[in-house]
């Protein structure tokens, strides 16, 4: 690992979620969300994938670089209008995080790697893209899964059925098995739902 180039990086991708203006409180402290957010992604790496390759590690953290600046209300309702947001969102993270990674001094052979997973390009076939994915989705089900079924309370039982296979579908084997250990914490309220959804 190229120690200074990656310690810059880091502090650049965490400098800039700290300009988030949407604040969380955890644990009694409130965080820029976004910040809140990588971190997040970064401790789940490294209890998931703690061998992870370097590409990874910078792709982790750099997942939703930014994102308060392209709001979903941007974009119209419906899946067409999510999807557009969504690859929008893709371009945006990978081009933010290359920048940041030229500017520190990394080549063009890693920021290319770093920007490819970022996009989420060959999602099946390439293992890193693939690992990445897995965190986001590890993170969600311990972190955010209970608070999105909050905002969502319109949503009937076979629709969160519906998303959690979903989920449960962008992750390896790995990852479920992961997250049917100890290793993370499931919201317990949701663990009968989850559990039946996964079956």
């Amino acid at each position: 690992m190229t120690k200074a180039f990656y310690q810059a990086a880091i502090a650049a991708f965490d400098s800039a979620n700290a300009e988030d203006p949407n604040t969380e409180i955890f644990e009694g402290k409130s965080y820029p969300k976004e910040l809140l957010y990588a971190q997040r992604m970064s401790q789940m790496q490294q209890r998931f994938a703690p061998e992870a390759s370097e590409a990874v590690k910078l792709a982790v953290r750099a997942q939703h670089i930014q994102r308060w600046k392209i709001p979903r209300s941007d974009y119209p309702m419906g899946k067409p209008g999510y999807m557009r947001w969504r690859n929008t969102l893709y371009k945006f993270h990978a081009e933010i995080a290359g920048n940041i990674m030229q500017v520190v001094g990394y080549d063009n052979e890693m920021i290319v790697r770093v920007k490819s997973i970022v996009s989420k390009k060959e999602l099946k076939s390439n293992s890193e893209t693939q690992m990445v994915e897995d965190v986001v989705n590890l993170v969600f089900l311990e972190h955010y899964l209970l608070g999105f079924v909050a905002q969502h309370t319109e949503y009937e039982y076979e629709k969160w059925i519906n998303i959690i296979k979903k989920t449960w579908g962008k992750m390896s084997s790995h990852a479920r098995e992961f997250a049917l250990s100890s290793m993370i914490k499931l919201p317990k309220a949701l663990i009968p739902l989850i559990m039946k959804a996964v079956q």
